[in-house]
């Protein structure tokens, strides 16, 4: 798949791509209510034999607008692209997002854009997705200017749960502020995941029988700190499973800053440096205070034991998930 980014907006679009379904929005999470939007957008393109390919924004255009409340990613662009490359996308296209772009006309988004630079042929998006200055395009703006320029549009409306709640970005931050991840990754229809680089910690972990994998997540996180049975997976694919504990130590340190600690089982090397993906499978329990180092190591060996239970006995949730996390 081709991921078209911010230094590359003045290229010209490859002839193979022009012409096809374009499913446009922020796609943050790529929860169930955006795979509604995005699998329509697939069915279209293969009925039409034309590439399928996302328009998104980056950065998220609420961080923009907010900078002093940056939106937590539920997944950065390189998570969301492999997610949306499992799907079946040919091309992801991360427009860049900035107060500049904000002023420009809802015309000018149509013609620049849509016409000019992709060709799109077809265009799918959500019922609420407004885009030009001032929001003044919206749905209504969209379907006309699909019957002047002779492309189709699609809206959808709002994906709805089996409790017939509206899936969305939001919802799911606040429950990963509840440590729910049953309920999130219901919501996902794939495991929750995260993705960064290992770095050096206290090395504790290794003193102590537990060597971790740590990762520092964005600053913006509302993932519950707390106990986590988890899979860890490598940049070459290799997937383990783990425990892993997110939060601020308070046993040994009194650290402001947060971090992903992975014990991986069975496992002995060295993974500094490497872009790993941490796939959550359940909430084991909150982050506890020890009275000294023996309790936290026999409270360790009972974490570990009761995530090996947990993940001796799962299976995919779907495609999706079976492509990040299994």
């Amino acid at each position: 798949m081709t991921v078209f980014h911010r230094n590359e907006m003045k290229m010209q679009l490859p002839d193979a791509l022009k012409g096809g379904v374009v499913a446009i929005g922020n796609f943050d999470g790529v929860h169930r209510g955006h795979q509604s939007v995005l699998e329509r957008a697939l069915a279209i393109a293969a009925e039409k034999q034309v590439p399928a390919l996302v328009l998104t924004f980056e950065p998220h255009p609420r961080s923009v607008f907010n900078p002093a409340k940056p939106v937590f990613r539920l997944t950065p662009a390189p998570l969301r692209a492999k997610l949306l490359e499992a799907m079946g996308f040919q091309a992801v296209i991360e427009y860049p997002f900035d107060l500049d772009f904000s002023r420009r006309s809802a015309e000018d988004f149509v013609r620049s854009i849509l016409i000019d630079w992709i060709g799109a042929s077809h265009v799918v998006t959500g019922f609420d997705f407004h885009f030009g200055k001032g929001r003044e395009g919206g749905p209504a703006y969209m379907i006309e200017a699909g019957k002047r320029f002779g492309f189709g549009v699609k809206l959808l409306d709002a994906f709805r749960d089996e409790n017939a709640e509206v899936v969305s970005s939001s919802r799911i931050r606040a429950l990963l502020a509840d440590g729910a991840i049953g309920e999130i990754n219901g919501l996902l229809g794939y495991r929750f995941t995260v993705e960064a680089e290992v770095i050096k910690g206290q090395q504790l972990g290794r003193t102590l029988g537990f060597p971790t994998a740590n990762m520092a997540l964005q600053a913006e996180s509302t993932l519950r700190p707390g106990i986590y049975a988890v899979r860890l997976r490598r940049p070459d694919g290799v997937i383990r499973d783990g425990v892993a504990s997110f939060g601020y130590r308070p046993t040994v340190t009194e650290s402001g800053v947060p971090l992903l600690e992975t014990f991986v089982f069975d496992f002995s090397g060295d993974l500094y440096g490497e872009v790993c993906a941490v796939s959550f499978f359940g909430h084991l329990r909150d982050e506890w205070k020890f009275s000294g180092l023996d309790p936290l190591v026999a409270q360790i060996r009972k974490d570990e034991e009761e995530a090996r239970a947990l993940l001796s006995g799962v299976t995919p949730l779907g495609a999706l998930d079976e492509a990040i996390a299994f």
